[in-house]
């Protein structure tokens, strides 16, 4: 008996998707060739293995053709897809800053299938918001040959274009229009998510914003494109779409030979990922701390090259001498220690950063450890010590994040 091909695959991260092996999940001939064709052309997600595939730290979603691969994360011994789902969901709501009290069930009302079905919705919602506002107009530059002699006449082009055609101008004029650079991105993303979606719930939404969304012409987006972006009073509204419309226009790669196999890839490293969630939750939280990020240190020098050290988030107290050095991982421990090579960094970050406490944060199921370092002797110990903190993924949300911010605070006191 032939299997029927999947087209919504969910599996976790490190796991193996095998071609027509038994099991809940299982790759069809066609999709694995589809995934070999796209680790050989772009920074792959996964590694090859005999007869599959084996994900990574990477979570997210893949979707190649017609087929949706989303992997997910995973903490704990906890084989709930709906759960690390909806945390993943909200981790990348937070990290990236989508105002979480505008995702909630009021604004949001979709039971997001993915992360993809996620970023579908955002996307629209800001889309909808900017036609209700009403689209800016911009004064454009723009160059045509016309038979009157309006605005400016560029002289050169004029001769290169015009030498047999004496009743033309080559001229430059300047527009108030609704059809410049912003639109044109926004209208690209929205016809590239027309194309991706599979959603139902969405279909119609996007239908009418084709409808209502003045016509632009084609662009070719890069990361230029972005980059040459400037925001202004008028045009900030503008900035979470274009962010949005950056993430899925820069991360599709259409199959140009055959046309079935084009590839989105949206695609988070799990311990950025974590460190900038535990972060962000901090900054919010933490009223009497300057809480910083990745704080670059000059640690060793060579002939012509250099290393420096950088720990995950540093704190520091606003009136006291306070520093703590926190440093996230994002695996589950099951009972064992911290690795050497864990340890000896948070000794490192103790001594060049002067911390009063450094502490190894993981999710995993709840567990506190205060240990101390060794002295040169191997006998006393130092006043050094290494907190280990586990905090247990919670299935409601904000009681996770409030879990995160009082395990810190017991460090703190």
């Amino acid at each position: 008996m032939v299997k029927k091909e999947l087209k919504h695959i969910v599996v976790f991260e490190h796991q193996r998707l095998l071609v027509n092996q038994d099991g809940e999940y299982y790759l069809s001939e066609r999709q694995h060739q589809a995934l070999e064709s796209y680790y050989g052309n772009y920074s792959p997600f996964f590694s090859l293995i005999r007869n599959g595939v084996q994900f990574c730290e990477y979570v997210g979603v893949l979707q190649v053709g017609d087929t949706l691969i989303e992997i997910l994360p995973k903490a704990d011994k906890s084989e709930d897809k709906g759960l690390w789902q909806y945390l993943l969901i909200n981790m990348i709501r937070t990290v990236w800053g989508f105002p979480v009290q505008n995702s909630g069930s009021s604004d949001l009302k979709l039971k997001h299938n993915s992360v993809l079905d996620l970023y579908f919705e955002l996307f629209i919602k800001e889309v909808e918001q900017l036609i209700h506002l009403g689209l800016i107009k911009k004064y454009v530059r723009e160059e045509q040959n016309s038979r009157a002699l309006k605005g400016k006449l560029t002289f050169t082009k004029h001769i290169q274009k015009n030498i047999v055609h004496q009743e033309r101008f080559y001229i430059e004029t300047t527009i108030y229009t609704q059809q410049h650079d912003l639109h044109r991105i926004i209208f690209a993303a929205l016809n590239l998510i027309s194309l991706l979606n599979r959603n139902s719930l969405l279909t119609s939404r996007i239908g009418n914003l084709l409808l209502n969304f003045p016509e632009q012409k084609t662009i070719k987006v890069n990361a230029n494109t972005f980059s040459r972006i400037q925001y202004d009073r008028k045009t900030n509204v503008y900035k979470s779409a274009i962010e949005i419309a950056e993430l899925l226009l820069l991360n599709y790669h259409p199959d140009i030979s055959q046309g079935n196999r084009n590839v989105l890839a949206l695609m988070f490293d799990m311990n950025s990922l974590w460190e900038q969630f535990v972060m962000r939750i901090l900054k919010k939280s933490l009223d009497e701390f300057k809480v910083n990020g990745q704080i670059d240190k000059r640690f060793w020098k060579g002939d012509k090259l250099q290393s420096n050290m950088r720990p995950d988030i540093v704190l520091n107290h606003k009136t006291e001498d306070l520093t703590v050095v926190l440093d996230t991982k994002w695996k589950n421990l099951n009972g064992k220690g911290p690795s050497p090579e864990d340890l000896r960094q948070m000794f490192v970050y103790h001594e060049y950063f002067d911390a009063s406490l450094v502490a190894l944060v993981y999710p995993g199921q709840e567990m506190k450890i205060s240990g101390s370092y060794y002295m040169k002797d191997g006998k006393e110990l130092d006043n050094k010590h290494c907190h280990l903190l586990q905090i247990t993924p919670d299935p409601e949300f904000s009681k996770w994040k409030i879990k995160i911010v009082e395990a810190i605070n017991t460090l703190l006191k």
